[in-house]
């Protein structure tokens, strides 16, 4: 391996960025400064390559300390780790949240996506942008969804320094976005996590119904509730007790794919290959989620003991939350309840004194949609480039680090609680016999009453959306986000089951439903979804890399009423979607064009 590195040095404080993580250099090779060592020789060899899964938390403490990432700084960052400079470059311009460029110490993202841009994001940014241009000391960002939609238009502040300071506005105006970015100390408080919760005092609630409830900070507070019966219960059952209650009860992945939970729990675990890795995908970025947010900012320690309850179940002693870098209150909560529960005795090496070692590592992204995809997650954790694996190898097989992993998101990890410590039979009898429990639903866009609401599978979409307010006018409701589907307004009463929506020619996807009145423009709607996609591939494959930008190229024709006749392009849309579908790698080009075809097939889009 070739290391060619620069003649730029970091800076004091990336320097002291960098060493609060790893710690002093110990040789001249690193950055040291002595006199006495020999620079033809590297000390640490094949340990410090091993560290190469510290690369993205490396980006991110030099990023959190001076607000972009420098050549100096990223040479003594691959120093440290014996990573080529080259490949760190690769890795640093993967992410939208890091810049290499110089930029102030204060960056302020403004969501343009779906939820926010029916609530008017186009002219909060041109405010905004008016207001801070150039000299202002603060740069403005149209970013992607920022996982607040039951709170659009929303902006989130970040200020550099130590420590890194986050504000959020949302609802965001000018004048409240303008102050946020100047002043994020002194923002007002975000609303608690139940205020997410329309729901919020219902006795039915099963996922939900410790939020509001029980002090998110408070570990005393949360096994008054009910915390830690599970993992009491499934020490008692053991590990293949476990993952037979999990088997039985019927429950599926909640994060789109619906791949059953038990039968991939039980395929780690009996793999002979070890260490087992365990990871939680919490890295929610598909326009319109934000249930994973409110269930890690209301009721954290729930999914601090489910995480503990499925690496019992296969063999883990090492986990992953895998946690995107949009949410920095659900980051604190989290990481306030991992030290709590280490500090209690609940994770580590002899959780509740039954001899099993387990803790967990929290890990941020950066930016990155495609790494929601589990392979994908795995190199953004090993210090890769996030672009998703051909498979198989599945990752029951080769996943994390090249061992078994079991990868579940923060929703299908928490219904675990519940199965365990009701049985699967009682938990079984709810939803449907394919569809089984309850589903969360992000409810956004135009209605009166937006947030998470928890219904038993099964419930019809119209029975859905009536508690939540619909606005008179509704043309359109988009199920499960950008690679999801549209249906109209007569369509309500589809059930909300996988196979419900399946025969229905649409998808439950992650559980996105956004409705959409007739004041919305639609096919600038659809525009909106296809600058997404080209954004967030990953340009790995071909099918994917270009077809994005093609759709994107003849929605813009559409639109603009320019080029080639629209029925043209629309055949033109349908050739690219059939390939992107059929060749590309992960589920990102496969789904890219699902929402403009139940848009032109199901709606009428530009008859």
């Amino acid at each position: 391996m070739d290391l060619h590195f620069g003649d730029s040095k970091p800076t004091d404080e990336e320097r002291a960025a960098v060493d609060a993580l790893l710690g002093p250099p110990e040789s001249s090779w690193e950055g040291a400064d002595r006199c006495d060592t020999d620079l033809r020789w590297a000390r640490g060899g094949r340990e410090a390559r091993d560290r190469r899964d510290l690369l993205l938390p490396g980006l991110h403490a030099v990023n959190d300390r001076v607000g972009w990432i420098s050549e100096g700084a990223l040479n003594y960052l691959c120093r440290r780790l014996t990573v080529p400079p080259a490949e760190a470059y690769g890795v640093a311009t993967f992410y939208a949240m890091f810049s290499l460029r110089p930029r102030p110490a204060t960056v302020l993202h403004v969501c343009t996506d779906l939820a926010c841009a029916a609530a008017g994001a186009g002219d909060l940014c041109a405010g905004v942008e008016a207001r801070l241009g150039p000299g202002s000391g603060v740069a403005v960002e149209r970013s992607p969804c920022l996982g607040l939609c039951e709170r659009a238009p929303a902006a989130l502040a970040v200020r550099a320094g130590d420590p890194v300071r986050t504000a959020v506005s949302a609802p965001a105006t000018v004048e409240s976005a303008v102050r946020t970015a100047g002043a994020p100390d002194a923002a007002p408080a975000e609303p608690p996590a139940v205020a997410a919760v329309p729901q919020a005092g219902d006795p039915s609630l099963t996922l939900l119904g410790r939020v509001g409830v029980v002090d998110p900070a408070s570990l005393d507070d949360y096994r008054a509730h009910g915390g830690y019966a599970a993992l009491r219960r499934a020490f008692a059952l053991g590990p293949a007790g476990v993952i037979r209650e999990v088997t039985d009860s019927g429950l599926v992945g909640r994060g789109g794919a619906a791949f059953p939970t038990g039968r991939k729990w039980q395929a780690t675990a009996s793999r002979p290959d070890h260490p087992h890795y365990l990871v939680c995908n919490a890295d929610e970025s598909e326009p319109g989620t934000f249930k994973d947010r409110v269930i890690m900012e209301g009721d954290p320690y729930a999914l601090v003991e489910a995480m503990t309850i499925a690496a019992y179940a296969t063999g883990a002693h090492t986990g992953y939350l895998y946690l995107r870098g949009e949410y920095p209150r659900a980051l604190h909560r989290m990481r306030h309840a991992v030290d709590r529960a280490r500090a209690r005795g609940l994770l580590g090496d002899d959780v509740l004194g039954q001899g099993y070692a387990f803790d967990i590592e929290i890990r941020r992204g950066a930016g990155a949609y495609v790494c929601g995809e589990e392979t994908a997650l795995f190199n953004s954790i090993e210090g890769y480039r996030g672009e998703p694996r051909s498979k198989p190898p599945f990752p029951v097989e080769k996943g994390l680090f090249g061992k078994p992993t079991v990868e579940n998101n923060v929703e299908t990890l928490v219904n675990v609680l519940p199965i365990l410590t009701r049985g699967a039979p009682a938990y079984a009898a709810t939803g449907t016999p394919g569809s089984t429990g309850t589903k969360l639903f992000c409810v956004s866009g135009s209605v009166e009453r937006p947030g998470v609401y928890e219904v038993p599978f099964g419930t019809t979409l119209g029975a859905l959306l009536e508690p939540a307010g619909v606005r008179e006018g509704l043309r359109a409701v988009l199920l499960g986000g950008a690679a999801g589907g549209f249906v109209r307004a007569d369509e309500l009463d589809i059930p909300l089951t996988f196979e419900g929506t399946r025969e229905a020619g649409t998808t439950l996807g992650s559980g996105v439903v956004m409705a959409f009145d007739d004041t919305v423009p639609l096919p600038r709607l659809l525009l909106r979804i296809a600058r997404f996609f080209r954004d967030e591939s990953c340009g790995q494959c071909v099918p994917c890399r270009v077809g994005t930008v093609r759709q994107e190229e003849a929605l813009h024709r559409i639109v603009e009423r320019t080029g080639a006749d629209a029925a043209d392009d629309i055949a033109l849309l349908r050739e690219v979607g059939r390939a992107m579908r059929d060749a590309s790698i992960c589920g990102l080009g496969q789904t890219a064009w699902n929402a403009v075809e139940s848009a032109i097939d199901r709606l009428g889009a530009y008859a």
